[in-house]
């Protein structure tokens, strides 16, 4: 086993979702990712990874990312495709299964990254928004103009392909001029009422964002969410589970099961995201504060 250790911001909703987004990701690439949150610094914590190997298994997710395809994929018996935004889509044959319903636009269709690690194929889909389970789909960008997930997956990782080999001491601190987004790193978004402007009014602002965070955190979507509060759908509560033993991390599932406030028995810390309306309300949401909890 190879040990990696990141700096996290426990407060960034975003990089969280990421801790979790690079588990899954080593798991596919390496096998038997573990993980878990370190905040024995109270200025600095961290997320300890570890899969099976001699590969740091950050650099190694960075490093098969960096060689990722990016496409999305469409069920039989539709002509449902993001060939529109350069996104190629692959129909799936009759034999294979679709994640969830059909959907009523391509801006729902999944995305799939295709890259190889030491020669073996490996393959990682992103499907989170499309979830017509009973979880909230944990969806924050409006796409506008139909614009698909599948072609946000793209752009992120367009952004900051040639640096991911050299940026695993430090990944969500890697910051780009970004458009657009999943809205998940809230150092990028505004709410223009309490900013007092709108950048998207003048040429020459262009905002900053995180791209690294943002595939990371649909990645580590795929399989685990924050629960939305009953009180509205603009407040959710996300749980982390801190180490123990040094020697001794967690399996996904119970990441997953930790990050939507599954009381596993662990050392735990609580914490509310709050968010706003950017533009029109019912659209696109952009976390706005977090505050920490204490489980009562």
């Amino acid at each position: 086993m190879a040990r990696a250790s990141i700096p996290v911001d426990l407060f960034n909703p975003g990089q969280v979702f990421a801790c979790l987004g690079f588990v899954e990701a080593a798991a596919e690439i390496l096998g038997d990712a573990k993980g878990a949150f370190d905040w024995s610094e109270a200025k600095s914590a961290r997320f300890q990874l570890d899969a099976i190997g001699e590969e740091h298994p950050v650099q190694a997710v960075l490093g098969c990312l960096a060689t990722a395809k990016v496409s999305s994929i469409s069920p039989p018996g539709t002509e449902l495709c993001t060939e529109k935004w350069s996104v190629p889509t692959r129909k799936l044959g009759s034999d294979e299964s679709f994640p969830f319903m059909v959907p009523d636009s391509p801006a729902t269709l999944p995305a799939r990254l295709d890259c190889k690690w030491q020669g073996r194929p490996v393959r990682i889909v992103i499907d989170h928004w499309g979830d017509t389970t009973d979880r909230d789909n944990v969806k924050f960008w409006a796409g506008s103009g139909g614009y698909p997930g599948a072609g946000l997956v793209r752009d992120a990782l367009e952004l900051v392909r040639a640096d991911l080999p050299d940026c695993a001491d430090d990944p969500f601190a890697l910051s780009k001029p970004q458009s657009s987004s999943f809205r998940f790193d809230w150092r990028r978004d505004y709410v223009p009422l309490d900013a007092g402007f709108s950048p998207n009014l003048h040429g020459q602002v262009t905002m900053t964002g995180f791209p690294v965070v943002e595939l990371l955190a649909a990645i580590g979507l795929s399989h685990a969410r924050p629960k939305r509060t009953e009180r509205n759908k603009l407040e959710y509560r996300y749980s982390l589970p801190g180490i123990t033993d040094p020697k001794t991390l967690y399996d996904p599932i119970l990441l997953r099961a930790a990050l939507g406030g599954a009381d596993l028995g662990l050392p735990h810390r609580d914490f509310v995201m709050q968010l706003g309306w950017p533009g029109q309300e019912n659209q696109a949401r952009c976390i706005t504060n977090v505050i920490e909890e204490t489980r009562g």
